[in-house]
């Protein structure tokens, strides 16, 4: 093997490692917030279901607006979505 070719496997091996690292932490601190009553909010949200046509066409329902759980925390937690990602895309479409 390559010096270079190495290296790269070294590169992605570290940032494979800190990504599981940041999860595991960042689960862990979500984690206290629920134990202590928090890590969880609600977003409002405008959901939108999408219907396939002939042609590859689509069509858009509006379905209106609803209140959503989600995590106070960097990745989405506990099957909820992200705060801060559902506060930045409030809009929902369902395929």
């Amino acid at each position: 093997m390559s010096i270079l070719f190495r290296a790269l496997l070294k590169g992605l091996l570290g940032l494979v490692v800190a990504l599981a690292l940041l999860y595991l932490a960042d689960f862990v601190v979500w984690r206290i917030r629920v134990a202590h009553g928090g890590g969880m909010d609600t977003v409002q949200v405008t959901r939108t279901v999408v219907a396939p046509l002939k042609g590859n066409r689509e069509e858009y329902y509006p379905d209106g607006v609803e209140q959503v759980d989600c995590s106070q925390s960097i990745f989405q937690q506990s099957g909820s979505g992200a705060c801060w990602y559902l506060r930045r895309h409030r809009s929902i479409e369902e395929r």
